[in-house]
């Protein structure tokens, strides 16, 4: 299939994609943003830099749909061309089922092994003075996620039977995982007077979010690129000069 076409599906898989994970986010994740944003305020008046040039109820709204949205469309395109380019390497021959394998290690690699590491916080939780370093350590810890990924599928290569193959696997990705989580810094900024409720629904439904993504893309994905089949009782139809 032409790299358009491809380019073309991944898009429209991840538009599909991030509007899910937007609604997703609305029900789930904003009520805990707005719970944390009422903790922040009542615990004294905040100056943030004059009026708000967008409420609080757009943001949530129209803003979180058209921001998921945008983004959904970019990874969906980014995601085209890491199939185009990984295809051959994934060694099954459905198109489908090798779309959804470079889905869920984008997902483990990508989300769940930071999430691990450095689950997100709501509003008011964070010190300012340290945002540069937990901005490096992340990305950082994106980058050994997807090598940890990597190394597992490396890994499986080196076995001819399947036991032995997710054996390999799954040591090569605990392997990089274990490195990388102890050598990362670890910031523990919250407030003890946070709710810990709070705390834990807000980053489940983080997750959640990011789950509904990658899943959504993947399984859309695969989708577009399964072939129509004629029926059987249909009639041949043939073409003649």
């Amino acid at each position: 299939m032409p790299l358009k076409h491809l380019l073309l599906r991944g898009l429209l898989a991840g538009l599909i994609a991030g509007l899910l994970a937007g609604g997703f986010a609305h029900l789930f994740g904003e009520p805990h943003i707005d719970a944390a944003i009422a903790i922040e305020e009542a615990a004294g008046p905040h100056t943030h830099g004059g009026e708000e040039l967008v409420s609080r109820g757009t943001q949530s709204g129209i803003g979180l749909f058209l921001a998921t949205g945008l983004y959904g469309l970019a990874l969906g395109g980014i995601f085209a061309v890491a199939y185009t380019l990984l295809r051959r390497r994934l060694h099954t021959t459905s198109d489908a089922r090798a779309a959804l394998t470079l889905a869920a290690g984008t997902l483990i690699g990508l989300v769940i092994v930071p999430f691990v590491k450095y689950p997100p916080n709501p509003p008011a939780v964070g010190d300012p003075a340290t945002i540069d370093q937990r901005t490096i350590a992340y990305l950082a810890a994106v980058a050994l996620g997807l090598v940890a990924v990597w190394s597992a599928a490396l890994a499986a290569r080196t076995q001819n039977t399947d036991w032995r193959r997710a054996t390999a696997a799954t040591l090569g990705f605990l392997a990089v995982v274990t490195v990388a989580h102890l050598l990362l810094p670890t910031f523990d900024e919250v407030p003890a007077t946070f709710p810990a409720t709070l705390l834990w629904n807000f980053r489940i439904s983080s997750l959640g979010t990011q789950v509904v993504l990658w899943t959504t893309l993947g399984l859309t994905y695969a989708a577009l690129l399964t072939p129509r089949r004629r029926p059987a009782d249909a009639p041949e139809v043939k073409v003649t000069a």
